[in-house]
């Protein structure tokens, strides 16, 4: 297999934007077939690819025997669900975010995968990204000393679309499973390191939807303050605070969309440091690695055990409401 050849479930706007662009742009990887019994919405995914067929159900996606893979950017409460079915029917598996609702549902998850021999993996795109990659070397060897303190907001504002699956309870909506695996993610994987406690939480709802999260969690040495709103200005940021220097990432989580990437390491002495990471495209580098791990050139940097790290800090915040 050299070409990993992708089918869509669904026409998500997020497909439509990023996923299907990047999946054509990738490397050794081809925007075959997309599930939709819409043809308004096939048209800008085929003006993508011109070949690409189109189907009107998932199942007929994973039936298809051309079919390597299969993204899947459903509502949140369909993910496991159409994870395991994709598995099943012999497909690697790119599914978004958050994969599961709970972390326990994603233990499933990991013996079919093993069971298969398939990749199956969250679409947590910043770990692709060299920005982090170089944020985690700092930490690591110590640049900014003993690490004291991590700040992590995502913010925007959806209250104008009531209909958007993430402000519906049924669909898994909120700020902490839409965006919370960054602010909560970031800190796992620049440091390797398992929360020891949630500190507090601070939880807001509207027709039961959790629309804003604050959460101080403590780990060895260090806390993290996750700030989540889906009622605020659009908003993102990630600080972390040492004994001897501090780093900020300013655009953290949605590169080019929010501007290019850069990082900055301020010390007590010496310049400012700055990396720039003009163009980068980590869904692109995403379907590249994910393409890597099915062909079985690499592991795939974001395995589903880090996943469940992330969803298990989630349901610790969930648990420590009050």
């Amino acid at each position: 297999m050299s070409v990993i050849r992708w089918g869509i479930l669904g026409a998500a706007k997020f497909a439509r934007e990023q996923m299907a662009p990047a999946i054509h742009a990738a490397r050794q990887s081809k925007l075959a077939l997309l599930a939709t019994s819409d043809p308004a919405k096939a048209a800008p995914f085929q003006a993508i690819d011109a070949d690409l067929r189109v189907v009107n159900s998932y199942e007929a996606v994973l039936a298809d025997p051309e079919i390597d893979a299969v993204y899947i950017p459903l509502p949140n409460s369909l993910h496991v669900e159409w994870t395991r079915k994709a598995l099943e029917a012999g497909k690697h598996v790119l599914c978004e975010k958050p994969i599961a609702m709970r972390a326990d549902e994603i233990d499933d998850l990991i013996a079919l995968r093993d069971r298969t021999g398939l990749v199956a993996a969250e679409a947590y795109m910043i770990v692709h990204h060299p920005q982090w990659h170089q944020v985690r070397t700092w930490v690591q060897d110590g640049a900014i000393g003993e690490l004291q303190r991590i700040n992590a907001i995502f913010t925007y504002d959806n209250s104008g679309d009531p209909g958007n699956i993430r402000n519906a309870v049924k669909t898994g909506g909120g700020s902490l499973p839409d965006t919370g695996v960054y602010t909560l993610g970031c800190a796992r994987f620049v440091t390797g390191q398992e929360p020891l406690r949630v500190l507090s939480a601070d939880i807001r709802r509207e027709d039961g939807v959790e629309v804003r999260a604050e959460a101080m969690v403590q780990f060895d040495g260090f806390t993290l303050t996750s700030f989540t709103s889906m009622r605020m200005q659009r908003y993102q940021s990630v600080t972390l605070q040492g004994t001897r220097g501090v780093i900020e990432v300013p655009v953290p989580f949605n590169p080019l969309g929010y501007g290019d990437a850069e990082i900055r390491l301020m010390r007590k002495s010496g310049p400012v440091e700055v990396f720039r990471y003009p163009g980068v495209n980590q869904y692109v580098r995403q379907v590249e690695a994910f393409g890597a791990a099915a062909r079985g050139e690499a592991a795939y940097p974001c395995p589903l055990e880090f996943s469940k790290g992330t969803q298990s800090l989630i349901d610790m915040i969930w648990a420590a409401e009050g």
